[in-house]
């Protein structure tokens, strides 16, 4: 039997959980159906860091006897690779902007995130996706791309230059996994939600709170019961981020139906319900919310991430546009998809210059 195949490019936290995942997690079968096998390749820049993965993954399932299999190869030509590998699924688990900066290298750079919003990084964030995005419709278009590069905007970034996404992974899907193991919900049991990026952390105004729906109907008290899960630290979140995502791409490929909650499904903002069946993918809304106003809902609880795509725009909030200005004046109005390159290009220049300066204390920014 031919391998279903699965590409994952990257290296860093989030390529590297969800490879462990792959290697852990055994793929679905179709009712009347046998093991249906599974190959994973790995691709990144840094060509050793991907065999010490791909290693460490065959060993891994090996002892959880999965059967996925796994090969790696640096990634030099998106396009002469996807030609030549064609596979079911390409995934990306990486960008030119680790959310773990801050952390790792605190600089003025990333001070000016923190007080523009993350949404700033929109176009680092993008670089690599509008790339595969691009070789995939050029030369693989059988392929389904899935997104884990801030999907909730970059996808609709891809959407707006006409390029294709199916969905994406992490954020709405991990709060899925949380909420649904605070609720005590088994696999059978349903679980809807409408979430963004933003809700990693609990927003201010209780009326912006992820919005979810059992079974039995709306589900209240969604803060308390996702407290203790926000808590985490971020490195666990994105390992549980892996884990979801893992299980996202193994029913992908062995043709498993599929209702979850995902970021950027077919480039919408925002995370949403969906239902994947039969190589198509829908909303999956409860009958109470119309596609039109779960879209609203996820730009509006969006805007804290200060950026947001309307019309074919780019646009920021007034805050995120006052910080902007003062090294970019010209982006702080707002941009169009068609602009992405050159955009990069000077938000990459910035980043290059803040990087030299020491971070900017907090009470200074706000002052």
């Amino acid at each position: 039997m031919i391998p279903r195949h699965i590409a994952l490019v990257g290296s860093g936290a989030l390529a590297r959980a969800v490879a462990h995942s792959l290697a852990a997690l055994a793929p679905s079968c179709s009712p009347g159906r046998s093991d249906v096998p599974v190959l994973v390749t790995l691709l990144a820049r840094d060509g050793a860091a991907v065999d010490e993965l791909a290693r460490a993954c065959r060993i891994r399932a090996g002892v959880s006897g999965t059967g996925v299999s796994f090969a790696a190869e640096p990634l030099t030509d998106e396009v002469e690779a996807l030609g030549r590998l064609r596979p079911d699924v390409l995934v990306c688990c990486a960008s030119d902007q680790s959310p773990y900066e801050r952390l790792t290298a605190p600089s003025a750079w990333t001070s000016l995130v923190a007080e523009a919003g993350f949404g700033l990084t929109l176009p680092l964030q993008a670089t690599l996706a509008v790339r595969l995005a691009r070789a995939v419709a050029r030369v693989s278009p059988a392929t389904r791309f899935v997104n884990g590069a801030f999907p909730d905007l970059v996808n609709p970034l891809l959407a707006a230059l006409d390029l294709p996404v199916l969905c994406g992974i992490g954020n709405v899907a991990t709060l899925t996994a949380c909420l649904r193991a605070s609720l005590g919900l088994g696999a059978a049991d349903r679980l809807a939600m409408l979430g963004h990026h933003v809700h990693l952390a609990a927003p201010a105004d209780p009326d912006d709170e992820v919005l979810a729906w059992s079974d039995s109907g709306p589900v209240a008290g969604v803060t308390a019961l996702l407290a203790a899960d926000r808590a985490l630290p971020r490195r666990e979140l994105n390992d549980i981020a892996g884990h979801a995502a893992a299980r996202l791409l193994l029913d992908l490929v062995t043709g498993a139906e599929i209702r979850t909650n995902l970021p950027g499904p077919m480039g919408l903002p925002g995370g949403y319900p969906v239902r994947i069946s039969a190589e198509t993918i829908a909303l999956d809304l409860p009958a109470e919310v119309t596609p039109t106003a779960a879209v609203d809902w996820n730009l509006r609880v969006g805007r804290r991430d200060g950026v947001h795509l309307v019309d074919g725009r780019i646009e920021y909030p007034s805050a995120t546009a006052v910080a902007i200005a003062d090294h970019l004046p010209a982006l702080a109005d707002g941009w169009t998809p068609s602009a992405l390159d050159q955009v990069t290009e000077e938000l990459t220049a910035l980043r290059g210059r803040l990087r030299q300066a020491p971070p900017v204390p907090a009470a200074a920014r706000l002052a």
